[in-house]
């Protein structure tokens, strides 16, 4: 009886932490496609994005201290721009870009090119040798690449400049993930935590991300009554507070894809991310009324059949990995395999007292 409350105890968390990520999820994609109608400028919106995420993550980092009494990891500017100023790069352009390209694509076309983003990260991983050569990946490659040209065949939605903003975003988007990996699991950095990447990162990303609107949107914005020339003081006001809730949206996905990750698993993630496109698309064809033909229906499913096989060998591949592990440990010394367990636990609940303490 105990074990069966426990169990359903566990499911329950693992739904609610998947509808709080869902909620974030799909909240910023409708939000940022909502908000280029109004205000058209979303690379200055990605920049004040960015400053409100460094804000609320030093609030978070500050009360995480207050309450623990330990030190935040602090790395200086020398080691920011050494270390993490590739992983900037590539987050500042992935997220801008993707921003840019709803001034010119609906919602579905970005929805299903972003999914080609597992292309670029399973490219780089085979690069960085996170990932081994298999027939099984190459099958994945060529399902999710299928089903993006069956998808983007004959659209009648179809932009060439905001696909192409999308594509580049995708592929920036494996260069960032990757690179976002490698940067978390440097233990001498301190920074597993996503609070503590976000604070060094976004300093970063509004450098990198800041020439670019001043090329492509400086001078439209100087002569816009969007921002200098308001006749009402509630229009601007109206405006700070739309972008104060993309802000937050922003802040709360990153959050919510932690605390995902961190109470289930990486696969609990991947599946949930599966199932949010799918009402991604669902709520674009209902509520703003995107065109999706018979072809395009298949393709998308075609690129989820894809995506789906990819989470299902990573999942059988992590299960081979753990089984070896603990052969491993059991041939080991006895006593040595003890101490690890209780290492092992120990560690466990410290990363849960961490958890709750943020």
């Amino acid at each position: 009886m105990g074990a069966g409350a426990a169990a359903l105890g566990r499911a329950a968390l693992a739904a609610a932490l998947v509808l709080l990520y869902y909620g974030f999820s799909i909240g910023i994609t409708f939000y940022n496609k909502w908000l280029v109608k109004s205000f058209p400028f979303p690379l200055l919106a990605t920049l004040l994005h960015l400053l409100l995420i460094f804000a609320l993550s030093a609030l978070a980092r500050a009360l995480a201290r207050c309450r623990s009494g330990r030190p935040r990891a602090t790395l200086s500017w020398a080691d920011c721009l050494r270390r993490a100023a590739p992983a900037a790069l590539s987050t500042s352009l992935d997220i801008g870009l993707s921003n840019w390209s709803f001034l010119y694509v609906t919602v579905s076309l970005y929805t299903m090119t972003k999914s080609s983003a597992i292309l670029f990260i399973l490219l780089f991983s085979l690069l960085f040798k996170l990932e081994e050569m298999r027939v099984a990946l190459v099958l994945v490659v060529l399902l999710i690449a299928g089903g993006l040209f069956m998808f983007t065949y004959k659209s009648t939605q179809f932009n060439t400049q905001g696909f192409m903003l999308v594509l580049c975003a995708s592929f920036l988007g494996g260069v960032r993930w990757t690179l976002t990996q490698i940067l978390m699991q440097k233990a001498e950095l301190g920074l597993q935590n996503p609070i503590d990447i976000m604070f060094h990162l976004q300093p970063l990303m509004f450098l990198v991300l800041f020439p670019l609107f001043a090329v492509f949107e400086g001078l439209p914005l100087s002569i816009s009554e969007k921002l200098f020339h308001f006749h009402e003081a509630g229009m601007l006001l109206c405006l700070v507070g739309k972008l104060f809730l993309g802000g937050i949206l922003a802040f709360g996905l990153g959050f919510s894809e932690f605390l995902l990750v961190s109470r289930t698993s990486s696969l609990t993630l991947s599946i949930a991310g599966i199932f949010k496109e799918i009402c991604v698309l669902f709520l674009a064809t209902h509520l703003l009324g995107d065109h999706l033909s018979l072809l395009n229906w298949l393709g998308f499913a075609v690129c989820l059949s894809g995506i789906s096989l990819h989470v299902i060998l990573k999942a059988i591949n992590t299960k081979g990995e753990k089984a070896l592990n603990l052969n491993e440990e059991a041939s080991s010394d006895p006593d040595l395999e003890l101490l690890l367990h209780h290492a092992e636990r120990g560690e466990e609940e410290e990363e849960v007292e961490t958890i709750q303490q943020h």
